[in-house]
């Protein structure tokens, strides 16, 4: 059965081009906008999320807090991509699982998703 991410990201061609690569990965990939990440999780019940910090309308580490405060997800890998200079510092302020600053090599990016995952096994 395919590993499920919910890729969350206000750039439709950021959203198109990693979710075409993740899929040809073997990955099953589902998108959500910010203000639909809970429902999306909720629905979907993802093996990991790869969420932008800057979006608009929200903030990804506002969302990154929610996921890790919230009793049944808060197991669930998130990841945080960003063209942020300061993504990695961020994201362990946050209690995201991992950092992807942007623009990245896919290479890196498939390997930080399949190591969150898999760290992520072996506590479920």
């Amino acid at each position: 059965m395919a590993r499920k991410i919910l890729l969350v990201d206000d750039a439709p061609v950021i959203v198109h081009a990693v979710g075409q690569i993740l899929q040809v990965m073997g990955y099953e990939v589902i998108t959500a906008d910010g203000t639909e990440v809970m429902q999306t999780m909720t629905e979907q019940h993802p093996d990991l999320v790869l969420l932008d910090i800057w979006m608009s309308g929200c903030d990804g580490r506002d969302l990154c807090r929610q996921i890790k405060e919230h009793e049944v997800f808060c197991l669930t890998p998130v990841l945080l991509f960003s063209a942020h200079w300061n993504v990695a510092q961020i994201a362990e302020e946050v209690g995201a699982d991992g950092s992807i600053a942007k623009p990245f090599k896919m290479q890196d990016l498939l390997g930080t998703i399949a190591a969150a995952i898999e760290k992520a096994q072996s506590r479920w």
